[in-house]
């Protein structure tokens, strides 16, 4: 089962009671206050993996509880601290605060002092700082540069909080409350035997969406039956099924194609598009969000026309489906391949292709016979270095 998208409930913990205590000891009188303090509350942290390639974990558990820490006790000893959890999720992982549950604004009443509502505020720096709903500060450990985040939001998303792109970058998701401290902290000189200590601070808790948009240097798009994954196969070790009917593929295939000099390749291979994908229609409105880390396209078309439709007008619509989905998916580099050229109609639709699209260079193969593998394998690796410059 693959999961790219899940909607969670993370709470991290409260923060111990500080405690009321005096200290008492044969021969010590008035020995005054040593009540300690609470310990805090645990966090709950997103830590990015490169081993996960889905949300399948959290599928299983969408509650994320972290331990509270624990009460102060007498004689000037501390709780300890609640433990934090780490949740490890696929890298490509995209964190959204759900709009239900993003605080309103403080407001300003008739006497003019504001509601003490949580709000969220945003530093200066590139790191967010995020005040959750239980007044706590969660904050985002070594982000990116290429994060998006605080710059893109949605209506049905809410605001998107932390983008784990790299292994093992983390994201406090939640923070623990801190300690109440305990009435030794409140002594005096003209007060010398405080009766009171401090409550524990409630643990931040929100909905979030998790939302895995896979990161591949290739992506890989066609029509059912264009012969993606049959590529896919002959380029790498991956081995998505093939089957002559569509829709073969359910879900993106990864493949690593790698070269003679250790150097490699992702490429992401995704369900096949047709008409209306943009709008949910088939499997493509689903998986697009996976191409939208690519470096380049890749668009395979069945020269062959296999199933009764024209290559160029395969061409079109594809670029047209791109477009209506995102737009800056155009603005990626992009090349056109025409596959199954095996057949013995492909050489006239070829060339047909080739009068009614214009500058376009197109890369003949044949991922069925292994025809043109190598120029493949070659042209694709120059254009990832191309489009990293």
């Amino acid at each position: 089962m693959f999961i790219d998208e899940i909607k969670i409930y993370a709470r991290a913990g409260h923060g111990g009671k500080g405690c009321i205590a005096f200290h008492r000891e044969a021969y010590i009188t008035k020995g005054g206050p040593s009540g300690g303090n609470g310990g805090r509350g645990g966090s709950v942290i997103l830590q990015a993996d490169h081993d996960l390639n889905n949300l399948i974990g959290q599928y299983y558990q969408p509650r994320l509880i972290a331990k509270d820490g624990e009460h102060g006790m007498g004689k000037g000893m501390d709780g300890h601290a609640g433990k934090d959890i780490i949740i490890k999720v696929p890298c490509g992982t995209l964190v959204w605060k759900l709009a239900s549950a993003i605080p309103e604004p403080a407001e300003e009443d008739e006497e003019g002092e504001e509601n003490e509502k949580p709000v969220f505020k945003t530093s200066t720096s590139r790191r967010p700082v995020i005040r959750s709903a239980g007044g706590q500060f969660a904050q985002e450990i070594d982000l990116s540069k290429e994060s998006v985040v605080g710059t893109e939001s949605h209506p049905d998303k809410g605001e998107l909080v932390a983008d784990l792109t790299k292994h093992g970058q983390q994201f406090v998701l939640c923070g623990g409350g801190r300690g109440g401290l305990g009435n030794r902290n409140f002594a005096t000189a003209a007060r010398q035997t405080p009766r009171f200590a401090q409550p524990g601070e409630p643990g931040g808790e929100g909905d979030f969406l998790l939302e895995l948009r896979i990161v591949a240097e290739v992506g890989l798009v066609g029509y059912p039956n264009a012969g993606k994954s049959t590529l896919l196969t002959a380029i790498s070790k991956a081995r998505p099924k093939v089957a002559p009917y569509p829709f073969t593929t359910l879900h993106p295939q990864i493949g690593i194609v790698e070269y003679e000099d250790w150097h490699r390749l992702t490429v992401c291979d995704i369900p096949g598009l047709i008409e209306g994908a943009h709008q949910n229609v088939g499997l493509g409105h689903a998986f697009l969000r996976h191409i939208r880390r690519c470096k380049i396209l890749v668009l395979l078309l069945d020269m062959a026309s296999t199933d009764n439709r024209k290559p160029w007008d395969d061409y079109k619509q594809l670029l047209q489906e791109l477009e209506l989905y995102d737009p800056a998916l155009l603005d990626k580099p992009r090349y056109v391949v025409a596959n199954k050229m095996d057949e013995a109609v492909a050489e006239k639709y070829l060339k047909q292709f080739k009068t009614k699209i214009k500058k376009v260079k197109v890369l003949p193969i044949s991922a069925a016979f292994d025809q043109g593998m190598e120029k493949f394998r070659q042209m694709i690796r120059e254009a990832v270095e191309e489009a990293s410059e």
